[in-house]
């Protein structure tokens, strides 16, 4: 009966250093578990950190290069409209001076007139006779019809039929002269024989 005893004592002592030896290895295992746990939660915060220190960075770099754009489009667009302006007072000088060339022209060919209206008619004639086409034109349109035709009549007919078709279509004879000129060349740039007939050479 002792000896039961003392078997059993035995065996709720080695059961007992079981469990325990158990407990301990789970508080063991925990504690390293829990350790490997706060190393991956601290490599976590530092990478969060870094994310954010790179987004900040290029964040930053955004700014500055959205900054230097704006800057460069407002300083593009005063020099565009500096330029814009620099145009418009070209513009409004070259009409200026187009208006004072154009009064100063009326002028001298209101003189000129003037100057042919008080000659007589055979020696106003003789000079316009003498002159360029669109010049002698020019001259004849700023007259009075009355004296245009006396002078006309003064003229060799072949002369004054040409003056007069030029006169008929009236300014700007500057045109009228470019498009004579134009003419003039063609002509001449066409061979002689170009309505020849080739067979003519058999």
């Amino acid at each position: 009966m002792r000896k039961m005893v003392f078997v059993s004592f035995c065996l709720a002592g080695i059961l007992w250093g079981a469990e325990g030896s158990g407990v301990i290895d789970c508080n063991v295992i925990f504690e390293q578990r829990k350790a490997e746990i706060l190393r991956e939660i601290e490599k976590i915060d530092e990478q969060q950190q870094s994310l954010q220190a790179l987004q900040q960075a290029t964040q930053s770099v955004l700014d500055q290069k959205d900054a230097d754009l704006k800057k460069r489009e407002a300083i593009l667009n005063e020099e565009k409209k500096a330029i814009e302006q620099k145009e418009a007072d070209i513009q409004a000088l070259l009409k200026k001076n187009e208006k004072i060339l154009k009064e100063i022209k009326e002028a001298t060919q209101s003189k000129l007139g003037e100057t042919y209206a008080g000659m007589k008619d055979s020696k106003s004639s003789a000079i316009l006779e003498n002159l360029p086409e669109i010049e002698a034109a020019r001259i004849l349109f700023s007259l009075d019809t009355k004296v245009v035709s006396k002078i006309l009549a003064k003229m060799n007919p072949q002369k004054a039929a040409s003056l007069t078709q030029i006169i008929q279509k009236g300014p700007p004879f500057e045109t009228q002269e470019i498009l004579q000129t134009d003419m003039q060349n063609n002509s001449q740039n066409i061979p002689a024989n170009a309505d020849s007939n080739p067979t003519n050479s058999m």
